[in-house]
């Protein structure tokens, strides 16, 4: 079992992609994240450029990162400059980071094109970059750009600006496949071939410009590298860099070699939700082994027979990354589905029962209704099959207005009329339109006796239209999110009046708030008390 050391360039490469932007603290808690999971190598960012990175090492300094060495980020020095007249190479050590990347043409058509320089001109920036970081006291990686495309045009030359690396002491020679393009097995030739010429330690360093970015990663390990740099969830310029979260259990679990301790690993899910939302990007659901629906089993054929045998579709035990299994109940859905998905709620379902409330799911999606994006909904036709679930609130009526006035400008009101507890209320309320005018007069209905309420709130709100060739008159489904006490749910609603697909899912949404978060148990305790 060969040892493959994790890389994470998330703070720097994962930040060039267009619609992310972090903030000291943001870099921070994810760097405090990279190292409890079991990262090796966390790059922090390119001092020498900007001073949001510069104040990061200054207080990452102080961070407990464990066994994880911090690397600062530069470039080779500049041609005409020595390395201690050079404020990049100063900036480098001024992090006072363990580790230190600096990144080089190993291309002689980037050397002479980009940098006006010659090929020797390039290796002497090269050579003394390195021996003079080493001279520091620092570890070195040396980031070889562009270099599959370079050793491709010109072998020799990619060859010797590692040789340059190496000689002057480089305790890393990191391939660089910068523009994304090329396919597994022309990587995997090339570093072994790297591999027979050069005896410094090897990393790769994959862009996904083609949708190889991970394989072309597992197939440099299969030639001879043993360091993989990437990113958390694949974030990068253009369309990315190689994705971390689904390189680590490949490695791990596929190709048997060590990467991180089990219990890290089965952290890997989470770690990958956090960056997300530290990040501000809506995580991807259908992400390899770390997605929402990853181990999401909709049709009624695998769901059968993964009640006998989960093997039968799942290629690993999703707990192994911190996963879970689910069932997604819809219309190509079978009994299993049902009674899997009750199951996890703590429900039992005989045959007949499941096959009752799978016609009756049948039903409402032919009607408009679907339940693989809403959760929530489907869950509460569960709950409310058993003969002690309290029904926390009834609906008496509802009225809804929207009109604009000349003093106050558009206006939406809601009277909401229902029966709680056996108390009948009656509550009014405004709002910025007729669905947020609702959603406040039915909270304020509820929240006297169920509290909770009061925690949560509304998200997203989409509307979708059936069938458009109705015009006005078209079937429309509305989704609603909803968010409170870490838990974040979506429900579901259909009809041809907007206001009541709306209503629909607006009070299923705060129903099911009262499931999940505990709001109705308590108010029928204190009740009965």
């Amino acid at each position: 079992m060969t040892q493959v050391f994790l890389y994470d360039t998330t703070l720097r490469d994962g930040t060039q992609r267009e619609d992310i932007s972090l903030s000291v603290d943001d870099k921070l808690l994810i760097a405090k994240r990279l190292a409890d999971f079991g990262f090796h190598y966390i790059e922090g960012g390119w001092p020498g450029s900007n001073p949001k990175d510069a104040e990061f090492f200054a207080r990452a300094a102080k961070l407990d990162l464990g066994q994880a060495k911090l690397a600062a980020f530069g470039r080779t020095r500049q041609k005409n400059l020595r390395c201690e007249q050079d404020d990049n190479l100063q900036a480098l050590l001024d992090a006072a980071t363990p580790v230190v990347t600096i990144v080089g043409k190993s291309s002689s058509y980037h050397a002479e094109v980009v940098l006006s320089a010659t090929l020797e001109e390039n290796l002497a920036m090269i050579r003394d970059s390195v021996a003079y970081l080493k001279s520091q006291g620092r570890e070195v990686v040396f980031d070889a750009e562009h270099f599959f495309d370079g050793f491709l045009a010109n072998r020799d030359y990619a060859l010797a600006s590692l040789r340059a690396a190496a000689d002057a002491g480089a305790d890393w020679l990191v391939l660089c496949e910068t523009n994304g393009g090329k396919l597994p097995w022309e990587v995997e030739e090339i570093v072994r071939e790297v591999a027979l010429h050069i005896k410094t330690p090897l990393g790769v360093h994959c862009h996904n410009d083609s949708g190889c970015g991970v394989s072309n990663s597992l197939a440099a390990v299969r030639g001879g590298c043993t360091q993989v740099q990437g990113t958390i969830n694949g974030y990068g310029e253009r369309v990315g860099n190689a994705n971390l979260t689904t390189i680590i259990p490949n490695l791990q679990l596929k190709m048997n070699h060590q990467v991180v301790l089990p219990e890290q690993l089965r952290e890997l899910t989470s770690l990958a939700h956090y960056v997300a939302e530290v990040v501000n990007l809506k995580h991807y659901n259908h992400a390899p082994f770390i997605g929402h629906s990853a181990f999401a089993h909709k049709g009624g054929i695998h769901v059968a027979a993964i009640m006998k045998s989960p093997d039968t579709y799942q290629h690993i035990d999703p707990a192994l990354v911190g996963n879970e299994m689910r069932s997604v109940v819809s219309e190509l859905s079978g009994r299993g589905n049902i009674q899997l998905r009750a199951k996890a709620l703590g429900i039992e379902l005989d045959n007949e029962a499941a096959q009752r409330v799978l016609n009756h799911i049948k039903k409402l999606e032919h009607e408009g209704l679907t339940f693989e994006a809403a959760d929530a909904s489907m869950e509460l036709i569960l709950h409310r099959l058993s003969p002690d679930y309290p029904q926390p609130f009834e609906l008496i009526d509802y009225f809804v207005v929207t009109e604009r006035r000349q003093s106050r400008g558009l206006l939406s009101e809601a009277t909401v009329k229902v029966k709680v507890e056996g108390e009948v209320k009656f509550v009014a309320a405004e709002g910025n339109g007729p669905v947020n005018a609702l959603s406040t007069a039915l909270r304020s209905a509820l929240a006297g006796i169920y509290p909770v309420l009061k925690t949560v709130r509304l998200i997203d709100y989409k509307v979708r239209i059936l069938d458009s060739g109705n015009g006005t008159s078209a079937q429309i489904r509305v989704l609603i999110t909803f968010q409170g006490g870490g838990h974040v749910w979506t429900t579901v609603g259909a009809s041809t009046n907007i206001i009541d697909a709306s209503w629909r899912a607006l009070s299923d949404s705060l129903e099911y708030a009262l499931v999940k978060l505990g709001g109705a148990s308590a108010a029928a305790s204190a009740s009965a008390s």
